[in-house]
Formats: C-alpha cells, structure tokens, sequence
C-alpha cells in the first residue's frame, strides 16, 4: 500500500503523518530513506520482496520527489510499489497535478494539506548543517529549534545532519571533530528515531537531548 502526505500547510501535514507513524505495529520493521541517503537498488529490494527477519517493512521516503531524478523513478516504480506487501510513505512539499495523478493511478491513500493563501517561509537546512560543522552546539540547538517550529520534520533533519558528517568524512574535512567522532555519530543517529520509538518516547524530545549531548 502506498500513503502520500503532501502540501504546504506542514502543521497538519506534520501532525498527521506523525499520528500514522505512531500507528505503524512496533513488530514491522521500518526503513527511513532521505533525498541524501536515497539507493535505487535498496528501494528495489524493498518493493520486491519481504525483508530477512520480517514480513512487511515500511519504508518511509522524505522529500525525495524534490528531485527530478528521484522523481523519475519514484513515478516508474508506483505500481510495483502499490502490488507490494510491504507498505511505501511518502512525505513531500506541495505537488503538481501529474505526480498527484500518477499516485491515484497506483491507488496511494492521498493526503494533500495546503494553505489557503501564503505559501509557509521553507526552513534553510545548510544552517543546521553548517552549525554541526563548526561544532558550535548553541546555534545547532537554536537552529534544530527553527527548524521544528516551522514543521520540518525529525527524519528531514536526520538526513540532513548525517549527509554533513558523511560529507566531512568523506573529504577529509573533520573541522573540530576527530574522524572517530563523526563516524560514532552517524551511528548514532542512523538508529536515533527507530530506538526512540520502539521504546515509546517522544521523538523530538530524544533528538534534541542527543544533539545537545553530541559534543
């Protein structure tokens, strides 16, 4: 089955994506894959069989449809997804008619949340990245805060903090960490959201003590 939660009005968009995340059985095993960590070969494996240790998955894409490349595929690939046994979520931003249509089309349960006028001020996530870089964890704490408050949502920012120490590792560019450090936290925070609420806390609250914590 395939579930789309799109639109601009992020407050309700959030809060109902959040209350069928909640209602995902704690026992199926849940994927979350960002525009940054996104594997064409991965989300081919996912929709064409049952995972080693679980009968259904859920996988859970956040804003991968910004991407035309991702987009693309995404759109190819609906129907295999919808004839799946394992269940496809989508969380995106506003969306054009002929995505919205194609999602009908593989018979997605849509869920569209749009602002009657003004389009909502859209978060600029570089500043969370770029306050983890320089290690500064008053403005990373000021900024994860921004971010929450104007909706964005827990996985977006996993994705974007874990792109940024991946980044560093990758060039060699480890600022003020060391090169163990980084690579502890994006351990750590690959598991960060799943273990929060396997054990039934609040997300946001366990993300933001770790990033307090990090350093």
């Amino acid at each position: 089955m395939i579930y789309l939660f799109s639109g601009d009005d992020v407050k309700n968009k959030h809060n109902a994506y959040i209350k069928f995340i909640k209602s995902i059985p704690k026992a199926t095993e849940t994927f979350f894959i960002s525009r940054n960590e996104f594997n064409k070969m991965q989300v081919e494996s996912l929709y064409s069989g049952s995972g080693l240790f679980f009968a259904k998955s859920a996988v859970i894409f956040s804003n991968v449809l910004e991407r035309e490349e991702l987009r693309e595929f995404i759109l190819e690939k609906l129907e295999l997804m919808g004839e799946s046994q394992n269940d496809f979520i989508f969380l995106e931003g506003k969306l054009g008619k002929p995505v919205i249509d194609a999602f009908k089309k593989a018979r997605a349960e849509i869920n569209i949340f749009e602002l009657p006028k003004a389009k909502l001020e859209k978060f600029d996530n570089f500043l969370l990245a770029n306050a983890f870089g320089q290690k500064d964890r008053l403005n990373l704490w000021i900024y994860f805060r921004m971010a929450v408050d104007r909706g964005v949502v827990m996985e977006e920012l996993v994705g974007v903090l874990g792109w940024k120490a991946k980044d560093m590792i990758l060039k060699k560019n480890f600022g003020k960490f060391s090169e163990n450090e980084l690579k502890n936290f994006v351990a750590k925070l690959s598991y960060l959201l799943p273990e929060a609420r396997a054990k039934g806390e609040d997300a946001e609250a366990a993300f933001e003590q770790f990033l307090l914590e990090a350093f």
